[in-house]
């Protein structure tokens, strides 16, 4: 397995450090810019607990693995991190990936808190061992069907490929439209792009929804319709995330602003948020997405358990429930919640935002939940 150097330190320099594994998406065809904003969080706050004396005078260490965006590269890292005694895993971007590490984690008797991944059934039964701080898909893509509802979008065309999270995306929005007089209609993205403006146009379709990857196809699919002049009053969303990053505008310019995507963080970050976030933006270089601040709050959390409750991964994961920590997005306790296998946080802010066409840096909120 492809493994980077730990960015916290080398991984063997210290015999008393607690070791937490981390799985980011690193390299293609994982997200690479969500996973450099996921690890960035994540080192920048265990160097922040080690600046301040560690846990009980013991260094963390982040053990990374590359996921690739894989299952099963994921699964046997989680396998490799429990055999180098890892106290906890951390991290994952990708909803699939993330599941497949769940379950491994639950069989294996790991403590795994999930950091990004929002799919609802992260694992098949109810576990102690999994708790997340990103929102269940259901709960913020309800929100962003309240947004199209609003918006007067009842006709939804859905561009979608093969995948337990697309069609989850699907069920949610169909589940929650229908009642309320709306429709979903799936495209399959193998379409030509050229197809797909046809079927949207003889469809009256008054918003279509990119449920597919990044870059490809979703970029030439905003292309085909920004250009078609039929689709000119068309709603383009992306509820999944797609132009939270700094690719995103880079591939697609002017063409990408305007289409609305879900972003957990709140109108306005507090203290800690704000100190967090500046530092976030001199690693990175550019404005931290919420995945950034996803990162740095998992590893406040563990930090947060393993003072009270030490390193035993039991213990650990027992610890779930009596969570009290302040985040960077607000105050984060987990619950269990009704159609949710893991431990929740309940809930991170939720936001339906898009880059303002006359400024695509910058980020208007068009709906909050």
């Amino acid at each position: 397995m492809n493994t980077p150097p730990s960015p916290s330190g080398a991984e063997h320099t210290d015999r008393s450090s607690i070791r937490l594994g981390a799985l980011v998406p690193l390299t293609r065809p994982g997200w690479v810019e969500a996973g450099r904003h996921l690890l960035a969080g994540l080192d920048l706050a265990v160097r922040e607990v080690n600046d301040a004396g560690g846990v009980d005078g013991r260094p963390l260490e982040l053990v990374v693995r590359d996921t690739a965006a894989d299952p099963e590269r994921a699964a046997a890292a989680v396998d490799e991190l429990a055999h180098l005694g890892v106290a906890a895993v951390v991290g994952e971007y990708h909803s699939v990936v993330a599941r497949a590490a769940a379950a491994r984690a639950d069989a294996l008797g790991v403590p795994f808190l999930c950091s990004s991944a929002v799919l609802d059934a992260l694992t098949e039964e109810p576990t102690e061992w999994v708790a997340r701080l990103a929102p269940a898909q259901s709960h913020g893509w309800r929100i962003y069907a309240d947004f199209l509802l609003r918006a007067g979008r009842r006709r939804i065309a859905v561009a979608t490929q093969p995948s337990v999270y697309w069609a989850s995306g699907t069920r949610i929005l169909r589940d929650h439209l229908a009642p309320r007089g709306g429709t979903v209609l799936e495209l399959d993205a193998t379409l030509t792009p050229e197809a797909l403006c046809d079927a949207l146009v003889d469809h009256g379709a008054t918003a279509l929804l990119l449920l597919v990857g990044h870059p490809e196809p979703a970029v030439p699919i905003v292309r085909a319709v920004r250009r078609d002049r039929r689709l000119a009053e068309i709603l383009v969303g992306a509820p999944a995330g797609q132009p939270e990053f700094a690719e995103w505008a880079a591939a697609l310019g002017e063409d990408g602003a305007g289409i609305p995507f879900l972003r957990y963080l709140p109108e306005r970050l507090g203290p800690l948020g704000e100190r967090v976030g500046k530092k976030l933006r001199e690693r990175l270089g550019e404005a931290p997405s919420f995945v950034a601040f996803e990162g740095w709050d998992t590893v406040n959390v563990l930090a947060a358990v393993l003072r009270s409750h030490g390193t035993d991964r039991a213990a650990v994961a027992e610890s779930w429930p009596r969570v009290a920590v302040e985040g960077t997005r607000g105050p984060i306790r987990f619950s269990r919640t009704p159609g949710i296998s893991v431990w929740q946080w309940t809930w991170t802010p939720v936001q339906v935002v898009d880059r303002d066409p006359a400024e695509p840096d910058r980020f208007r909120i068009l709906h909050a939940g």
